[in-house]
């Protein structure tokens, strides 16, 4: 079995993205741009995923980073290089 020495920050901060889960509008006030899961798929290509964070490729240039994204309603944001 494998550890994953991020589990413990990953659980802590996934608890704390779903505890805040939110509507687009006051996400979009908080972190800027916002995407669900089909204008994901048209500006990213989804690389790998370690909730609540996602790897991402933006098609547009091929910039690689990250986004987080919480769970209901699903929304992506705060993109990071």
């Amino acid at each position: 079995m494998n550890f994953d020495e991020t589990e413990a920050a990953r659980r802590k901060r996934l608890a704390e993205v779903n505890l805040a889960a939110t509507g687009r509008e006051e996400l979009e006030k908080r972190h800027g741009k916002v995407w669900d899961s089909q204008e994901l798929r048209n500006e990213f290509e989804v690389i790998g995923f370690s909730a609540p964070w996602v790897i991402v490729k933006r098609k547009s240039d091929g910039v690689k980073g990250s986004l987080e994204f919480q769970h209901d309603p699903r929304f992506y944001f705060d993109f990071r290089e």
